[in-house]
């Protein structure tokens, strides 16, 4: 393993740094390989030597010490977490088998920190190039991460097409990721993903923090970059670091330019909505063509107009009223959420809390239920998204996302939320106490970018009974309908990130399953297409029945007996937009995609009814 210096932030590039004019200049004045690491042998790029039975395993890769794993280690278990949060490896789900693959590819991995210009804190970037990269046919597969996952967050996404197809893949954490900073010992991840101290220097985030404060900073949260506003340009930047990594990658092939290689942007989720963003970027001179073409699955995109709402205007309001809403649903219709027998006597509980603060009408349970259930229909949910949605109210994911959320579009620094919230170890009680070196050491490999998990909680101030958190998503709720400075603030933030025009001409596929309860697709990518075909602009849309949001949910049981997992048309997507690129088909046409869920069998090729 070798490590080279960074030698150029990409913010002296727009400054007008140029080099020779084989490249433009934002490409040439580019942030160098910090670190290239080879993966050949027992392990490789796509699942770091575990293959489909290791990605698959119920356990995750252990560490040696655990308060001290390797950087080789701390990789493993990324990719472990990345696979499983994102696909759906059940043995029964058919992946590696009807669509995928888990087969190794070696390679090389390079990556970097870099900044945007006019943000305050870095970001990751990295960039795989497997040995068989096709130089005939030169690749970059680009992509961001979902949710707020680290690096690896697309893996199971891009670098399972990608690699295999010859393609270096560029991977982004778009300003989010888990590079989490303890505040009680200001310790925080290195690039390698090990944890190093404050003054030891090269930590990946280090918060803006009062002296004193204790308990855990969250990038995503806790930056002042509100990134999400950015993620087209963290797109960008990680295309033109694959140019920098090629050229470090083949000397005798470069230089690698946008007019000599070819870039598909893919993601999903959050990933899927920042790939989007990118699709706006027109680019100048040699970058004027820089992106070839893109491929965005149940994208977080904003849209004004054609019905766009935000993810924190629906999913505060979700995370008011869905719980009592399911219960107005037949309970035989709603796939189980985890431990459903406790969790029916707090939803009837958020009924009555909804009663007496006045935002459900009714005298009893069963009326409460249809008020809370009519007002989300009346905005615009579906019974299907409400079904899938039982999911997110099982394991709290609403209020979960709000949380961090309401922080970054506010630009709120360390103790400074609006609504009380923070984040820290915690004790049976949910109070905060210091984490441990083992837990720390876990965070980086393991966080999703959103707590709770990996042994960080959400501790929230306005905790009272009866409802314990309805106070605090109460005020989450009003950052989106009050009047306030901190409302004014977030909704500022939130405006910052609606979505433009794809550039004209661009090929652009979008994929959204039909029961999809986290990112609706009547909020999100039905406005956007809805608005982009109107402008003219090559736009096509796949519209999957039975899909929900969560691949990787499907290993329960129920969830998979009742959905189809997305992935499958993503990587069909991509097929049909790199043979129309390569001359030999047609993009897809709009289709309504009639999928047929695997019950009590396996998946098999025909119920993905997969279009032609």
């Amino acid at each position: 393993m070798s490590r080279l210096p960074c030698a150029l932030l990409l913010g002296m590039a727009l400054a007008g740094c140029s080099t020779s004019g084989t490249r433009s200049d934002a490409a040439a004045a580019m942030i160098e390989p910090q670190r290239v690491s080879e993966h050949r042998g027992s392990d490789d790029l796509l699942t770091a030597g575990l293959g489909l039975d290791g990605v698959r395993a119920m356990t995750p890769p252990a560490f040696a010490d655990a308060a001290r794993p390797t950087p080789a280690e701390l990789r493993r278990r990324a990719i472990w977490n990345n696979w499983r949060g994102i696909a759906d490896l059940s043995p029964s789900g058919g992946y590696g088998q009807v669509y995928g693959s888990t087969a190794a590819v070696p390679g090389r991995e390079f990556s970097a920190l870099a900044t945007l210009p006019g943000a305050s804190q870095p970001h990751r970037m990295m960039v795989q190039v497997p040995d068989g990269f096709d130089l005939a046919k030169r690749c970059v597969v680009v992509t961001a991460s979902s949710g707020s996952r680290g690096i690896y967050g697309s893996i199971a996404v891009a670098g399972a097409w990608g690699l295999p197809n010859g393609c270096a893949v560029a991977y982004t954490d778009k300003g989010a990721g888990s590079d989490y900073f303890d505040l009680d010992t200001q310790s925080g991840s290195r690039e390698d993903g090990t944890t190093g101290q404050l003054d030891g220097g090269g930590l990946a985030f280090v918060p803006d923090a009062p002296l004193g404060a204790t308990g855990v900073a969250v990038k995503h949260a806790h930056s002042k970059d509100n990134p999400e506003a950015d993620w087209g340009r963290h797109v960008k930047q990680a295309a033109e670091f694959a140019l920098a990594a090629l050229d470090r990658a083949f000397p005798d092939a470069a230089p690698f330019r946008f007019d000599n290689t070819r870039v598909i942007a893919v993601g999903v989720s959050n990933g899927g909505a920042a790939v989007l963003r990118a699709a706006e970027l027109e680019g100048t001179g040699a970058d004027a063509g820089w992106l070839d073409a893109v491929v965005a699955g149940e994208p977080n995109v904003l849209v004004e107009g054609h019905g766009g709402r935000p993810a924190y205007d629906y999913g505060t309001e979700a995370a008011l009223l869905m719980p009592c809403a399911l219960l107005h649903l037949p309970a035989e219709s709603l796939p189980h959420p985890p431990l459903r027998a406790q969790a029916e006597p707090l939803w009837a509980a958020r009924c009555a809390s909804l009663k007496a603060a006045g935002l459900v009408e009714g005298d009893n349970l069963a009326a409460q239920a249809a008020s809370a259930y009519q007002q989300l229909r009346g905005s615009g949910w579906t019974d299907a998204a409400l079904t899938a949605g039982a999911l997110s109210v099982g394991f709290d994911l609403w209020r979960a996302v709000a949380v961090t959320y309401a922080s970054a579009y506010g630009r709120y620094g360390v103790g400074e939320h609006p609504c009380g919230f923070a984040f820290a170890a915690q004790n049976p009680d949910f109070s905060a106490r210091a984490a441990t070196a083992a837990e720390r050491s876990l965070w980086w490999s393991d966080g999703s970018g959103i707590p709770p998990g990996a042994g960080v909680g959400i501790i929230d101030s306005q905790l009272a009974p009866p409802d314990f958190t309805l106070p605090g998503l109460q005020c989450l709720r009003q950052l989106q309908t009050g009047d306030s400075a901190a409302a004014v603030r977030v909704r500022q933030g939130i405006a910052a990130t609606a979505a433009g025009l794809p550039r004209q001409g661009l090929p652009v596929v979008v994929i959204h399953g039909t029961d999809d309860g986290l990112i609706p697709q009547a909020f999100s990518s039905a406005p956007y297409v809805a608005k982009a075909q109107a402008a003219g602009r090559y736009v096509r849309y796949w519209q999957v029945r039975n899909a929900q949001h969560f691949d990787g949910f499907l290993a329960l049981p129920a969830y998979g007996a009742r959905y189809v997992p997305l992935l499958p048309y993503m990587y069909a997507a991509l097929d049909r937009v790199q043979a129309y690129l390569d001359g030999n088909g047609s993009l897809p046409t709009d289709a309504v995609i009639d999928a047929r869920p695997r019950g009590a069998g396996a998946v098999e090729a025909a119920q993905l009814a997969m279009p032609r």
